[in-house]
């Protein structure tokens, strides 16, 4: 099969790769229909995370059931399903708690920029669409493999109410998935933390109320504007490195919540400020199995279209120009057709 192949910063190939096999009872192997290029995987392709060896790369996917092992029983061959990039099995206390992806036997995926990924644990993973889905649904079918549960936890994680005021610092599909949430979830006031003119334009059409282009201590100061002085209720961090998370946590009034999902890289919190502020931080990578029934109706009846931040489609052999025009930031994100 074809198949996504980060072989050093900057230097991604499509390549011919062995196709996935069933390697245990519990494993399912998918056709990917979509598949994409995920905000997180360029800190490996610009080489912030070190590659020390060639090694396949992607891990959202949506597409149909080819095989199952014999212990499989929830999904069956020729089903469209979504999955997400963590693998769990959908039992363990953990997982009953809502925290799939710190589930007692949780594996990541890897490898689904390809024609065909397995997924191990599928009973527990992957989670059938109740019929074969049109092609203008697929986009938004795949953003909740990743980036729509991931927006969804981040509101979840900062508590946002109805009638609240929500921010969303960072305005790639995470955060941009994030006001969809923010907006689902009752807030009244969302403030969308953005620099870039088309995805203002999307955030707005998303549900944010209010735009905010400064950073650091002048965007923080902006938002104190906007509130009165006092902060937000809830704050979805989105971004990962310092600055974003300090600007979140200033930006969140007292007894107010930061919900962060951006991966962290160089990223640290005072323990003291955090402790005079009475501000709560929850993050982690989002437990998106969790959302997956929710977010699929939501998809299916019309309430939410995640897909529009998939503003560049290619074809698989064309991944390479999929990374250069998100990390030079003309695209917010490419979706690939294999």
């Amino acid at each position: 099969m074809r198949a996504t192949i980060l072989h050093a910063p900057g230097d991604i190939r499509v390549e011919n790769a062995p196709e996935p096999k069933i390697t245990a009872s519990t494993d399912a192997v998918i056709r990917t229909v979509a598949t994409c290029v995920c905000g997180s995987d360029l800190w490996s392709y610009r080489g912030v995370l070190p590659v020390a060896e060639a090694q396949p790369i992607g891990h959202e996917y949506v597409g149909i059931v080819e095989e199952v092992g014999s212990d499989v029983s929830s999904v069956r061959p020729g089903q469209f399903v979504i999955g997400s990039f963590v693998a769990s099995d959908n039992t363990c206390p953990i997982c009953q708690a809502g925290y799939h992806t710190s589930c007692q036997h949780a594996q990541w995926v890897n490898g689904a920029q390809a024609e065909y990924v397995r997924v191990p644990l599928a009973d527990g993973t992957l989670v059938a669409v109740p019929e074969q889905p049109t092609e203008a649904l697929i986009p938004s079918l795949l953003a909740l493999s990743d980036v729509m549960g991931t927006g969804w936890y981040a509101a979840k994680a900062a508590e946002v109410q109805p009638g609240s005021t929500a921010i969303v610092v960072g305005d790639g599909a995470v955060g941009l998935s994030g006001v969809i949430a923010a907006k689902e979830l009752g807030a009244e006031r969302i403030i969308a933390m953005s620099r870039h003119e088309p995805r203002q334009k999307l955030a707005l059409e998303f549900g944010a109320t209010d735009i905010v282009t400064g950073r650091g201590e002048e965007g923080v100061a902006r938002v104190k504007e906007l509130t009165n002085g006092i902060g937000a209720d809830a704050v979805l961090e989105c971004v990962g490195t310092q600055e974003s998370l300090h600007q979140a946590l200033q930006s969140a009034r007292p007894g107010g919540n930061v919900g962060f999902v951006g991966f962290p890289h160089g990223s640290r919190i005072d323990g003291q400020e955090l402790f005079f502020s009475h501000v709560g931080l929850r993050g982690g990578p989002a437990p998106v199995r969790a959302y997956l029934p929710d977010l699929i109706d939501r998809v299916l009846t019309g309430r939410i279209n995640p897909g529009r931040v998939f503003d560049l489609t290619l074809t698989l052999d064309e991944v390479a120009e999929g990374y250069k025009a998100m990390d030079e930031r003309r695209a917010i994100k490419t979706l690939l057709r294999p």
